[in-house]
């Protein structure tokens, strides 16, 4: 396989916003930091764009003000500005300080911590040649948790960066068990061989599982897989399961008491970009397990 997708070094950064999910996605960050033997980074991007945008539109009567009136709202408006970055970062910089302090007391893991200002997915670009494992919630602040919608940020990252992401659930708990969701393209047999390299996984219940009919050349994909997985010491389980993927990933996840469920992420493409309802986006959607994304 072609070596550079496997990033040996680097660090696991852990992308932190005001969330329900921000304990979460710390201590999972903290997790596969001691597992792969690695630094961590918690990082909180300050985004007061995306913050407007989520807030209900104020309605613009600026026009219909006198000169001097106007000047002296706009002067207003723009301290109230900067007076709102003051206290995104003061609460910010408090947020990571507590995880910092919560992941050396649980974990015994010394984290780095980071503010930056800007949109989340330039930012985790800007830093990505220095990192080995990303770490996002499902969800952010602004997500509607009524509706199970995504967060926005997720989907972006996980179409943008090139390292692997690693998606929190809401809570977190320990990792024992995990699942291959492998299909025999190019993309899953990449994920098997990433597995195969990284010592995040090392020592776990490995299954291994495809979707689909009994078939002779899927029985064949799934021999290659898990032979890869035996030779750096995995005892996969395999199954074959009949069934639409995102039904019945999700089902055997629930069944086999799976922990993580490991799947190949979006690609790249515009085309593939505007996929909404892919299998993917309804398993990040559905699971209440944290999910691997790899390409």
């Amino acid at each position: 396989m072609n070596q550079t997708l496997i990033h040996k070094d680097g660090r696991v950064l852990a992308a932190i916003d005001p969330s329900v999910y921000a304990e979460s996605v710390a201590t999972l960050a903290a997790w596969a930091a001691q597992r792969m033997g690695s630094e961590l980074e918690l990082m909180h991007a300050i985004d007061l764009v995306a913050d407007r945008v989520a807030t209900p539109e104020r309605r613009d009567l600026s026009g219909n003000l006198s000169l001097g009136t106007q000047e002296s709202l706009m002067s207003e408006l723009a301290q109230a500005d900067e007076q709102r970055a003051k206290l995104a970062q003061a609460h910010g910089r408090m947020l990571l300080q507590q995880l910092q302090t919560d992941v050396a007391a649980d974990r015994g893991v010394t984290a780095l911590i980071r503010q930056r200002h800007g949109a989340l997915v330039d930012t985790l670009l800007d830093l990505e040649d220095q990192v080995r494992l990303f770490v996002i919630g499902k969800r952010g602040e602004h997500a509607d948790f009524a509706k199970g919608h995504l967060g926005s940020n997720l989907e972006r990252v996980a179409r943008a960066v090139h390292r692997p992401v690693l998606v929190a659930s809401r809570a977190f708990r320990p990792v024992d068990r995990f699942m291959i969701a492998f299909d025999g393209s190019a993309t899953t047999r990449t994920c098997v061989e990433m597995v195969a390299a990284s010592p995040l996984l090392r020592g776990l219940a490995c299954h291994l599982l495809m979707v689909g009919a009994e078939r002779s050349e899927h029985r064949q994909s799934l021999d290659w897989a898990a032979e890869r997985l035996t030779q750096v010491g995995f005892e996969p389980q395999i199954q074959i399961v009949a069934g639409a993927p995102e039904t019945v990933i999700a089902q055997q996840v629930e069944q086999s008491s799976i922990d993580l469920l490991v799947m190949g992420a979006y690609g790249h493409s515009r085309i593939r970009t505007m996929i909404l309802g892919s299998t993917t986006t309804q398993l990040l959607r559905n699971c209440q397990i944290p999910v691997l994304l790899l390409r």
